[in-house]
């Protein structure tokens, strides 16, 4: 951890919904005029878009999984490394995955080099002056026997749809966006459900706040459900780790955000179409609070 270079960190699961809370950071840090590093989680993996079939296949036939939920195929010493390097000097190395062919063409044309997607570009150091770290993936507060990323986050947000809802975005996005069949996407939930809850889970006990949605329709069989629940058809919990460490004024959240309420000592509740109003009115004074220790 570091007062002079924070490091930043929102972990989820595939599906989660973690792009609005980034989205929620992008918001502040414009209005804040911070320079973000950012990292994309899925740049750790270890394997690169065919390397992982192969490797998903040979698991098969040896009768053990392998996700990218799991340790085995994520560099978590380069994490490590990035974070705690980061943390001193400000500065470390990154590196992109690429998901489309436009992304390629991008970084191709950046880099001079003729890559595919699915492909890694090279290690290059985090260029310029930056502000502070923000990294958003699966892993931004795992522990393992090796490997402790958690121990060098300054600030860790955890976003954990209850498990029924996961499903049910990662279905949709998978199909919609992936092309991928239900039948392929339900085989990929089963075979990371082991790391899932190894590697994923355990990470939300260390985050510093929690973003759970929890929807008010019903999602007993996600397989079959034929549409999203919507922000309005849900609410969200929120939880506070140590409330004192930030100074969380509940009063006055409960003030600003209309139809909230407390459920316990250090967690509240949202209506769903007020979650990113309500992220960016907990997170403002936090990265505020980052920044002056980061200047002072």
């Amino acid at each position: 951890m570091s007062i002079h270079h924070p490091v930043i960190a929102v972990t989820g699961s595939s599906g989660a919904g973690t792009t609005t809370v980034k989205r929620a950071f992008e918001h502040i840090f414009y209005r804040e005029g911070i320079t973000p590093a950012i990292i994309e989680g899925d740049s750790f993996h270890r394997y690169d878009r065919a390397e992982m079939k192969v490797e998903t296949a040979k698991a098969s036939k040896a009768g053990h999984n392998l996700s990218h939920f799991g340790a085995e195929a994520n560099r978590f010493d380069l994490l490590e490394e990035l974070f705690r390097t980061y943390g001193e000097t400000g500065t470390g190395k990154k590196r992109y995955y690429l998901h489309s062919e436009e992304e390629a063409q991008e970084h191709n044309a950046r880099l001079g080099t003729d890559l595919k997607p699915g492909q890694f570009t090279p290690l290059e150091d985090i260029p310029g002056k930056t502000d502070m770290l923000f990294y958003e993936g699966l892993h931004g507060m795992v522990i393992t026997e090796e490997h402790n990323v958690a121990q060098h986050v300054d600030l860790g947000i955890g976003v954990v749809p209850i498990v029924n809802l996961e499903w049910i975005q990662k279905i949709h996005r998978d199909n919609a966006e992936r092309g991928y069949s239900a039948e392929a996407i339900v085989d990929t939930i089963m075979r990371r459900m082991p790391d899932y809850i190894t590697t994923i889970v355990p990470q939300f006990s260390l985050t510093d706040i929690n973003f759970q949605r929890v929807p008010t329709v019903d999602t007993s069989n996600p397989f079959i459900a034929r549409d999203i629940p919507t922000p309005d058809e849900s609410f969200v919990i929120i939880r506070f780790r140590n409330p004192q460490k930030w100074d969380v004024d509940f009063p006055y959240l409960l003030s600003m955000i209309h139809d909230s309420f407390m459920t316990r000592r250090n967690s509240m509740v949202v209506p769903g179409g007020k979650m990113g109003f309500a992220m960016e009115i907990i997170l403002q004074p936090i990265i505020e609070c980052l920044m002056l220790k980061c200047n002072g």
